[in-house]
């Protein structure tokens, strides 16, 4: 009698004939995180009395989680699977795991090919960061580490199909299960631990399964790190063997903390949703001026910057929509990137002229065909346009943009709608009698001598204030509360400045 669990982990994970190692690779790092499998594959159901014949799935789509429910027939001959099944073909989580996911995407047919981490995003919700092991960060050990520590997914990858002399397959992707330092000859050796979703084909080179490293590791140490000779597809190497041989590593943050240092912060995210309609809003990139001001554009204010700096943590994730399910009708992934501009903030839409005198403050690093791009800035508080595109002009889909923010970022819909919150009568004017209290609907508590000086400042002759004059006045604050917060050092909420500094 078969069952739907036996103990989830790694060696239920055998790829059958289709193409989708990439999707295999990322459930297999799903086993390493037991609440995160639970959510996506709900460990309520089996084959017991109250058993139906169905099977639900979670999975993450577009900042929303769906429920993917499927029945129990899987594609077999011979009575053997023919797709992914564990080791031991007597366990179906995965099996019927794989068949949610196509279901999900359309069909099994899309499933071939694609990037471990669209999947690690869809188990989990996370944030996704690529790095190039030829072109890593010289502390790319203590990054994966840290990663690894926290709960990220992992995985990699070898660039063009074949299979190496040192047992290792181009093309393929594979999980990263483990890293570790062990001490060998007097001297700490990094090791990092792959899996091959196919269950075998291992590496063969040094501290490989068999390899003679291993006879000088202590026993205890050896069962500390969970080293094994099983051929069951998963082997220790060299974390400089690994950079050498590897080209590409993944990573599925489930927060956007950042792996470069301890900070630990509370996120914040703002979500926007669009598309790019050919004559339109199918502008392409800043090569094609003429158009490009069409595209669609965000406006997005920083308020508050980081506790400890005087700019704002931000990281900024564009992501294709449904473009998997849509392979059938002849689309595939569009190459796509954005901009990040300084924006006035008496302006709806921006046109040519502005983006032909003004650069950039921030950008993605290159543009290139696939689900979600995302960038991690440090920004100074203020007005900011982002403007997602595709490479070239005319090129249509659906995108979601998820921005993360250290402090809530406010987006000029967030403070537009606390701004007619004041204005009763929709004028597009609130009065300045009310400013006080707008301003601590803010999070601004200000004394009374201040909130004079502030309606003189920005009240009409009829004692209103507009709604760009209000935006005005708390971007403005924001930058004074930074500039004293950074002088006063020692926190006694006083100050001495001298001429140049007022």
């Amino acid at each position: 009698l078969g069952r739907l669990f036996g103990g989830a982990d790694r060696t239920d994970i055998c790829q059958g004939a289709l193409g989708d190692c990439w999707l295999l690779a990322a459930i297999a790092s799903l086993t390493l995180h037991k609440e995160t499998l639970a959510r996506v594959v709900p460990n309520d159901q089996g084959f017991d009395r109250s058993y139906a014949g169905i099977f639900h799935f979670q999975f993450w789509q577009h900042n929303r989680w769906l429920d993917v429910v499927v029945d129990d027939r899987l594609p077999a001959v011979r009575n053997r699977l023919v797709l992914l099944h564990s080791a031991s073909n007597n366990e179906f989580w995965s099996a019927l795991l794989e068949k949610a996911y196509a279901k999900l995407n359309g069909s099994y047919e899309s499933l071939k090919g694609g990037s471990t981490l669209e999947a690690m995003e869809d188990f989990t919700g996370g944030v996704g960061e690529t790095y190039e092991t030829k072109s890593a960060p010289t502390d790319l050990f203590n990054i994966m580490k840290k990663a690894y520590d926290r709960g990220s997914m992992m995985g990699c990858s070898i660039d063009v199909r074949a299979q190496t002399a040192s047992g290792l397959v181009k093309g393929h992707a594979y999980s990263i299960t483990g890293l570790e330092e062990v001490n060998y000859r007097g001297k700490k050796v990094k090791l990092i631990r792959i899996r091959n979703p196919w269950g075998q084909v291992e590496w063969n080179g040094a501290w490989s399964d068999e390899s003679r490293e291993w006879n000088v590791i202590d026993s205890s140490e050896k069962k500390r790190i969970f080293q094994n000779s099983m051929d069951d597809g998963e082997f220790w190497m060299e974390f400089e063997d690994f950079k050498a041989n590897y080209d590409k590593i993944e990573i599925c943050n489930l927060t956007p903390d950042s792996l470069t240092d301890d900070t630990k912060r509370k996120w914040e995210v703002n979500m926007f949703e669009g598309n790019w309609i050919r004559g339109s809003t199918a502008g392409g990139c800043r090569n094609f001026i003429d158009t490009f001001w069409t595209n669609p554009q965000f406006k997005l204010t920083l308020l508050h910057a980081d506790d400890n700096n005087d700019k704002c943590s931000v990281v900024i994730a564009l992501m294709q929509k449904n473009r998997r399910a849509l392979r059938k009708e002849g689309l595939d992934l569009q190459t796509i990137g954005f901009a990040l501009y300084e924006a006035p903030a008496d302006e709806d839409h921006l046109g040519k002229d502005f983006f032909r005198y003004n650069g950039s403050k921030a950008r993605s690093k290159t543009y290139i065909n696939v689900r979600e791009i995302s960038e991690r800035f440090t920004l100074p508080p203020g007005n900011y346009l982002l403007v997602p595109t595709t490479f070239q002009p005319h090129d249509e889909a659906d995108f979601i943009i998820r921005i993360f923010s250290e402090k809530a970022a406010g987006t000029m819909y967030d403070i537009y709608m606390l701004f007619i919150s004041y204005d009763t009568d929709r004028s597009g004017k609130m009065s300045s009698y009310e400013l006080r209290i707008a301003l601590k609907a803010a999070g601004m508590h200000l004394n009374t001598k201040l909130l004079q000086l502030l309606g003189l400042r920005f009240a009409d002759e009829n004692y209103d204030i507009d709604f760009d004059d209000y935006l005005t006045c708390i971007v403005r604050l924001e930058n004074m509360f930074r500039v004293f917060q950074a002088l006063d050092k020692s926190k006694t909420g006083q100050v001495n400045m001298n001429i140049l500094q007022v």
